[in-house]
């Protein structure tokens, strides 16, 4: 752990600062508190260093870490973050420790980034980018070989909170520490992976962004992506970030679409008005900031395939949407049935499902088992545990890293470059139209006819 670290934050005056950022940095300095930390804000607003104290107090009491406030230094710079003297200025001089956080829309981030020169930085700072990183492949390349001009690649931080979801993490323990697991973890023993992340939640005053991204861009590509890698890597050496990025990457640049085919192996929708846990929701292109004529998915699904010697032939089926009224959040591990059954036994013959839920998160196994009233009979059962939800929240684990310098939970370059290519031939398809918008009504399971995940 770092003695001290210094936070400079630009875009200390929005919503990810205020919601998810200083929120995780309060849990975190609750659960350690000999960690150190001072807060540099910089942003166009005109705010004062009391206006930043007071936003910090707020954040933090939501995680109810307010005596944490009271060990952190904070000092607010009106800064325009796109021009070179407003950089230089709220860099100069800051020792020990310096992370960057970019808690700023993508292409201000960009910007940013084009703007800083080597000598404006201290000396090993690292840079946190929220994602999307980039908006296509050849942008987030030539994004990296900017960052990259900047500083090392191992302190670059491209944040993707899926990895610090404490399910995810739980992922590698279930597999590789369990022996009754491993030998069964490839194509030979599972016949599908389902990767959901449905949520009851609608727009929610987010179409600055989100209308021009949906829900493939904003979920899929951003983040299960991710998650994918993770359950299909190969067991590396030991969990430090060269070994594990490694393994993911190597994942990833081995996904493609299901069958080479965009237009068979994806679906889109969008939902219009209806009702989600009791309140009225208008149609999404009525929602305000929306331009109905971008065509955007609120609920995409899309199917991989990681062509390699461990999974070729199995299908990956990802999933996310907005405002549903099933909302469901979990990895589904879908074991082939057996080959034969004997004689005599009737009931239930599916395979065994391994689901991780991402909230609360538990763990469960769906297995055949002999009925109580009739043993030739066989029934589904579950066994289950719950997991807790981690000693820290998503955020404040990918945070902890970016304090320490640890990129072990943030995307390396090439991985975000890879997770473009994977979803380009949909994107494609789904511009020229070759694939139909459906539309489904808020509250509803989804669109008519589409099968269940899970």
């Amino acid at each position: 752990m770092a003695d001290a670290t210094t936070l400079v934050i630009f875009g200390a005056g929005g919503d990810l600062a205020s919601r998810l950022l200083l929120p995780a940095l309060g849990q975190l300095l609750l659960r350690e508190p000999a960690r150190s930390v001072s807060i540099v804000g910089a942003d166009r607003e005109e705010l004062t260093d009391a206006d930043l104290e007071a936003v910090v107090r707020t954040a933090f009491a939501t995680m109810d870490a307010e005596a944490a406030a009271s060990r952190v230094g904070v000092e607010y710079v009106r800064t325009d973050i796109t021009k070179p003297d407003d950089l230089r200025a709220v860099l100069k001089d800051r020792a020990g420790q310096v992370a960057i956080y970019f808690a700023v829309p993508p292409s201000v981030a960009a910007a940013s980034i084009a703007a800083l020169t080597p000598d404006m930085l201290p000396d090993g700072a690292v840079l946190v980018m929220e994602k999307p990183f980039g908006t296509d492949e050849e942008s987030a390349r030539a994004l990296n070989r900017t960052l990259t001009a900047l500083v090392p690649e191992s302190q670059v931080f491209r944040v993707d909170h899926f990895l610090g979801r404490s399910t995810t993490l739980n992922l590698l323990g279930a597999r590789f520490a369990n022996r009754i697991l491993e030998p069964l973890w490839s194509a030979e023993s599972i016949e599908s992976v389902d990767i959901v992340y449905d949520e009851s939640l609608a727009l929610e005053g987010r179409a600055g962004y989100y209308d021009s991204a949906g829900a493939l861009v904003d979920m899929i590509q951003s983040h299960l992506l991710q998650v994918l890698a993770v359950l299909a890597m190969e067991e590396p050496t030991t969990l430090d970030e060269v070994d594990f990025r490694a393994a993911t990457s190597a994942v990833l640049r081995a996904t493609t679409v299901w069958g080479d085919d965009p237009v068979a192996s994806s679906r889109r929708a969008r939902y219009t008005a209806g009702t989600v846990g009791g309140a009225e929701k208008p149609s999404y292109v009525d929602e305000p900031g929306v331009d109905p004529e971008r065509q955007t998915e609120t609920l995409a699904e899309a199917t991989f395939e990681v062509r390699n010697s461990r999974w070729a032939g199995t299908p990956f089926r990802l999933r996310s949407g907005k405002a549903l009224g099933t909302p469901a959040t979990e990895i589904v591990v879908h074991f082939r049935p057996v080959r034969h059954l004997p004689t005599g036994l009737t009931g239930s013959s599916a395979g065994a499902a391994l689901r991780f839920s991402l909230g609360p998160d538990r763990i469960s196994l769906d297995l055949n088992l002999n009925a109580a009233e009739d043993p030739f009979e066989l029934e589904r059962a579950t066994l289950s545990a719950e997991l807790g939800e981690g000693a820290l929240k998503a955020y404040a684990e990918v945070l902890s890293g970016v304090l320490d310098g640890d990129p072990l939970l943030a995307v390396r370059g090439d991985a975000a470059e890879q997770c473009w290519r994977i979803v380009a031939p949909i994107l494609e398809a789904w511009r020229r139209g070759e694939v139909p918008l459906e539309e489904y009504a808020a509250g509803s399971p989804g669109p008519d006819g589409w099968p269940a995940l899970g």
